[in-house]
């Protein structure tokens, strides 16, 4: 029994196809055909079933898959080991991002580059999601970190943070909108927006969290009339005169060049937080925890005040 017959073996079961997994091994598909022929005749047990149109696993082959799995981390946990000892780092990393979180402050695509100028070895693999579906992937282990928007004022439990960005939410309209009177206005109540059109990112983004909770604490219902990932195209939808636009606050002369003003919501003043997170516990892999000590080091802090971690109840 060889561990390239157990990796092909769980390769074939996780894509149900000889196909895909020989594309995704980047071997053949015979040699991959072989070799788990050859891990059966050595079991004396079918482990596949390759009878359907798709390939599926026996039930024979279903209980020898969590051993297969097993002795194939371990092998990966010895390099892993060998590999800390001896400085090369390698191995994969799952980054989150909430939307335009790569752009701007952040900076996010050049803190990558350089980390894979320095461990060419790291797999990094990034993905752009809602906060609220980032955070459940980051508990189950599919994230290793994430930069997510807040929705709550209080963490997840098993998760730490870093706020990067914390910033009063604002109402953004057309210059001739109605809101803006009389002149020299710079805020407004939340309730007085209770019967105008929103415009608003969509549900299980922090924002659209914010808003939902801050309209039920002004004992208005939000009417959401427009939806969109990117903050860019809820400021051109408002830029129109389409609805109210509620964003994370922006410098005056920011939003006079989207065609812009703004005005700081009230009673109550609710925030825009933007932060980093990961599992309490640290990430599993030397790769993910030396990415995530990079971006800790680089991504700003509210005020230039430095780093301010929030860790759950019980951490």
């Amino acid at each position: 029994m060889e561990l390239r017959q157990l990796r092909y073996f769980v390769t074939v079961v996780e894509e149900a196809s000889f196909t895909r997994a020989a594309a995704r091994l980047h071997v053949a598909q015979p040699g991959v055909s072989a070799q788990i022929r050859q891990l059966e005749r050595e079991l004396g047990q079918p482990l596949l079933d390759r009878s359907g149109r798709s390939v599926s696993v026996t039930e024979v082959g279903e209980a020898v898959l969590g051993y297969a799995r097993t002795a194939l981390a371990a092998v990966e946990g010895i390099r892993l080991t060998v590999d800390e000892f001896t400085g090369l780092l390698r191995g994969r990393v799952a980054l989150g991002l909430v939307s335009g979180a790569a752009i701007g402050a952040f900076g996010v695509p050049a803190l990558l580059a350089d980390f894979h100028d320095d461990h060419p070895q790291v797999e990094i693999s990034l993905t752009e999601d809602t906060s609220e579906r980032m955070l459940a992937a980051l508990c189950d282990g599919a994230l290793d970190i994430a930069v997510i928007g807040l929705a709550e004022e209080e963490p997840v439990p098993g998760v730490s943070l870093q706020v990067v960005i914390d910033v009063p939410l604002v109402a953004a309209v057309a210059p001739d909108d109605p809101l803006l009177a009389p002149p020299g206005r710079t805020d407004i109540p939340l309730a007085a927006l209770g019967d105008r059109p929103l415009i608003s990112l969509p549900r299980g983004t922090g924002l659209r969290g914010v808003l939902e909770r801050a309209c039920a604490q002004a004992g208005i219902r939000p009417r959401i009339a427009f939806e969109a990932a990117a903050p860019p195209v809820l400021a051109q939808l408002a830029a129109r005169g389409l609805g109210v636009a509620v964003l994370p606050a922006l410098p005056e002369e920011a939003a006079a060049g989207l065609g812009l003003r703004t005005l700081t919501l009230t009673g109550p003043q609710p925030r825009g937080r933007i932060a980093l997170a990961w599992r309490t516990e640290g990430p599993a892999g030397p790769a993910a925890r030396a990415l995530l000590d990079r971006l800790r080091a680089a991504l700003p802090a509210p005020g230039g005040s430095g780093p301010r971690d929030h860790q759950a109840a019980g951490a």
